[in-house]
């Protein structure tokens, strides 16, 4: 328990965080230089000059949204989706108006604006307390190696003048230093929220386009989902009848013939073959629609749950029932959310929560003890790149955490009417 408080608070991702803060400033310098130069270009876009640089500094800035994208990944494994790219083109004035309404572009440039002075102040703020932490909690150290003449001692450390200049005090101040840096981590693990946060407001889509693209990747969904169950129903439950009506066909010659035990082998082999096709086609409707979910998402995901190979803990805590195609969502996302627990995690235990999330919101928690360290596919496939195009269709979202050491939190929110 305490190797992993200690690995929790100055693990990899601590440090990687501090990372974050100082490359992330060092990076928003000639970002807010860019970002000035392309605003005064657009105060003087009406002239035949300044509108073409306008336009090109729009297209660049997408550059500088990736940029701070990929910095983001790389460091807070905070992955960030690009802007829907802009549509095809013909003609030059129509290439110009394109990149003018950029909104990708322009909220871009407000993020370069912003970064710059809310990244020196969480820098100041972060450097602080780990760097006036680490000095005092040596204090004690150094008060002891100091030669004792004068108040050389007591002025060596004094805040709001008073002087540590006894080895009571000096004690005194190393704790409260001790504290100060177990108190790091966390202040810079919420100064990175804040920035998370910011980038995803700004460098991310917007949310009209996550409806559009969630709702062109529903039709795509649908459509293969459409496919899916003509093949599984040519191929399984309809080819099961044609060999059903064959042997029927075959038992009725052989009882014509007088041959009843033929015919009796050939009717047991039509009812084995019933029997399959019946079963084919119920496995085909539960991937449609589970019909646990007739009796609501909290009995659904109890029969779920119970199931699970991994011991899982479940609350479900909602004033009212949600639409069905988002309980369908929120319950075919915790199933893949118990498998993946299940194949990769090593946990010994998983907890699903549904709670309110704000009016007409709910919030999906899925977390297990496992060893952390999961994260989705650079190429953006894999079931959490999955879950997230799903989720989207009805303007939902998800979040991940997953630190080395665990645990592994996977948070989604929901419409509660799609």
């Amino acid at each position: 328990m305490l190797e992993r408080a200690l690995r929790a608070t100055f693990g990899a991702a601590t440090w990687r965080r501090l990372l974050f803060v100082v490359t992330s400033v060092l990076l928003a310098v000639p970002g807010f230089a860019y970002a000035i130069v392309v605003l005064v270009f657009a105060l003087d876009s009406l002239t035949l000059i300044g509108l073409p640089l306008v336009t090109a500094g729009l297209r660049g800035a997408r550059g500088w949204g990736r940029l701070h994208r990929a910095l983001a990944a790389r460091l807070l494994d905070e992955r960030v989706p690009e802007p829907p790219p802009l549509p095809g083109t013909t003609g030059w004035w129509e290439w110009v108006r394109v990149r003018l309404t950029d909104a990708g572009a322009w909220r871009t440039l407000a993020y370069l604006v912003i970064k710059l002075p809310l990244g020196l102040a969480e820098l100041y703020l972060v450097l602080a307390v780990w760097v006036s932490g680490v000095f005092y909690l040596l204090y004690p150290l150094w008060w002891w190696l100091l030669p004792d003449t004068g108040d050389s001692r007591g002025t060596f450390a004094a805040i709001g003048g008073f002087s540590f200049d006894t080895w009571p005090r000096v004690l005194l101040l190393g704790l409260g230093a001790a504290a100060a840096v177990t108190a790091a981590p966390w202040l810079t693990r919420g100064v990175v929220w804040v920035e998370a946060r910011l980038a995803r407001s700004l460098l991310g889509p917007t949310r009209t386009s996550r409806l559009r693209q969630g709702r062109a990747a529903a039709v795509d969904q649908s459509a293969a989902r459409l496919r899916r169950i003509e093949r599984d129903l040519h191929d399984g439950a309809q080819a099961q009848l044609v060999a059903l009506a064959m042997q029927l066909g075959l038992a009725k010659e052989e009882l014509r013939d007088g041959e009843v035990a033929a015919a009796l082998a050939l009717l047991d082999t039509a009812h084995a073959r019933a029997k399959q096709a019946i079963v084919d086609l119920r496995d085909l409707a539960r991937g449609i629609h589970p019909p646990v979910l007739d009796a609501g998402l909290e009995a659904a995901l109890q029969t779920l749950c119970a199931r699970a190979v991994i011991p899982v803990d479940v609350l479900v805590e909602l004033p009212e029932r949600p639409s069905p195609a988002v309980e369908a969502i929120a319950y075919f996302t915790a199933a893949e959310l118990l498998a993946n627990a299940g194949k990769h995690s090593g946990a010994r235990r998983v907890t699903v929560v549904v709670t309110p999330a704000g009016p007409g919101w709910l919030r999906l928690t899925v977390t297990d003890d496992g060893r952390g360290g999961a994260r989705p596919h650079p190429d953006g496939t894999g079931g959490l790149a999955g879950l997230g195009e799903r989720i989207e269709t009805v303007g939902g979202s998800l979040t991940h955490a997953s630190p080395p050491a665990g645990p592994t939190v996977v948070t989604v929110e929901l419409p509660m009417r799609a």
